[in-house]
């Protein structure tokens, strides 16, 4: 009887298991801070409910995505009656919420060692992603020509800093990987054929972006997304140009 009753209790866990909603991600390949959640995602073993976002199409701007992100962004996540709308704090909860003891490290409970992360992260959204941002759009969206030297030199500013947080470290918050290098990291590889990387003046960042692209998971998770954003930014400035 107590055998019937266990098996009984694993069939109703793997029925509940099964019809228990996976967070909803709102996302496109080509977009880097997409890739950074994804790359969380999967650094932590969890399944999202992927749901593709073409940003080309105007599909952010449609009264029924803004009216769920006003701000009109992607990733988008919502988990239940969870709406978050900024991909480092998507990182972030995922790791909270269903990273478990294991994967702590990747957002600290530490103070110190968060605030750490928590910096990275704001190097991100306000220099490394803001510059690239900068030097993409209005190729991608306004019909812009303009891919000057000084737009390239100043994404590549960025990589100093790099430079200088990695001299002594594995990666950006210690030896220890964390969400800032998923953030940062889907950043720097979408503007690296534009803006390059010398490997000279920044072996540091060329030698994290190499062990960055050990993990398993990154192929498919970040360059694959990579390299189509990249592609996709030289074919539009041509066209611009041609006109």
């Amino acid at each position: 009887m107590k055998t019937l009753w266990v098996r009984a209790e694993l069939l109703l866990f793997y029925i509940l298991s099964a019809t228990m909603s996976k967070p909803a991600l709102y996302y496109a390949t080509l977009s880097p801070p997409s890739r950074a959640v994804l790359l969380t995602a999967k650094a932590i073993g969890l399944e999202l409910e992927l749901r593709p976002i073409n940003l080309l199409k105007g599909e952010h701007l449609t009264p029924e995505f803004v009216k769920m992100n006003p701000q009109h962004t992607i990733p988008t996540l919502i988990d239940g009656d969870v709406n978050i709308t900024d991909s480092h704090a998507i990182c972030a909860y995922l790791v909270g919420k269903y990273g478990g003891a294991a994967h702590e490290s990747l957002y600290p409970k530490d103070l110190v060692q968060r605030a750490n992360v928590d910096a990275r992260l704001h190097l991100d959204s306000g220099h490394l992603f803001a510059r690239l941002r900068f030097l993409y759009e209005p190729v991608l969206y306004n019909g812009s020509t303009d891919c000057s030297i000084d737009k390239i030199a100043y994404v590549q500013k960025c990589y100093e800093i790099l430079e200088g947080y990695l001299a002594d470290q594995t990666y950006l918050c210690g030896n220890n990987l964390t969400i800032a290098d998923f953030c940062c990291v889907a950043t720097v590889t979408s503007g690296n054929d534009v803006a390059l990387i010398d490997e000279f003046k920044f072996p540091k960042v060329n030698a994290w972006l190499k062990k960055m692209a050990e993990l398993p998971y990154y192929k498919d998770t970040n360059e694959e997304g990579a390299e189509e954003l990249k592609a996709l930014f030289k074919a539009k400035l041509a066209e611009n140009r041609s006109k």
